[in-house]
């Protein structure tokens, strides 16, 4: 599916509809995460949602995740919501050659996965903050909230 098929308005006490990134727009690894997948989504398939956003924050709610805690970005791709270690592969996935030979991560155990993705997350602030982040162009067209 790409943007121009997916609808760009998000009806006002609905979640939004289509592939989604639900991102930490603080952490810097994690902004920059969201800036990665959108220069390199060619096809546009993504649209973003910052997590301290109202509606970052519900989607946090939908799939059962603490959303003060923010410990996973999720990546919702035809439907199917992935977090941790999932989320990071399944975005790869989306994106295509070279970025899809990520997705050996996979073959991991789930709990190692995990493991590692919680190890990041937990450290995400000590790589740094941004007190008032810049999305890049591609970021900001394609930014619901």
């Amino acid at each position: 599916m790409t943007s121009g098929s997916q609808s760009d308005e998000t009806i006002p006490g609905q979640l939004p509809q289509g592939n989604l990134i639900v991102f930490d727009g603080i952490c810097l690894v994690c902004s920059g995460f969201a800036r990665f997948m959108a220069r390199h989504d060619k096809t546009a398939d993504f649209r973003f949602v910052d997590a301290q956003s109202e509606t970052g924050r519900s989607l946090y709610e939908k799939y059962g995740l603490d959303a003060d805690l923010m410990e996973t970005n999720i990546v919702i791709v035809d439907g199917q919501a992935y977090t941790k270690m999932a989320s990071f592969t399944a975005a790869m996935h989306s994106i295509g050659w070279p970025w899809k030979l990520l997705t050996v991560f996979d073959f991991l155990p789930i709990g190692v996965g995990n493991w590692l993705y919680d190890r990041i997350a937990q450290n995400r602030y000590r790589l740094g903050r941004r007190a008032c982040p810049l999305p890049s162009k591609e970021l900001k067209d394609r930014l619901i909230d």
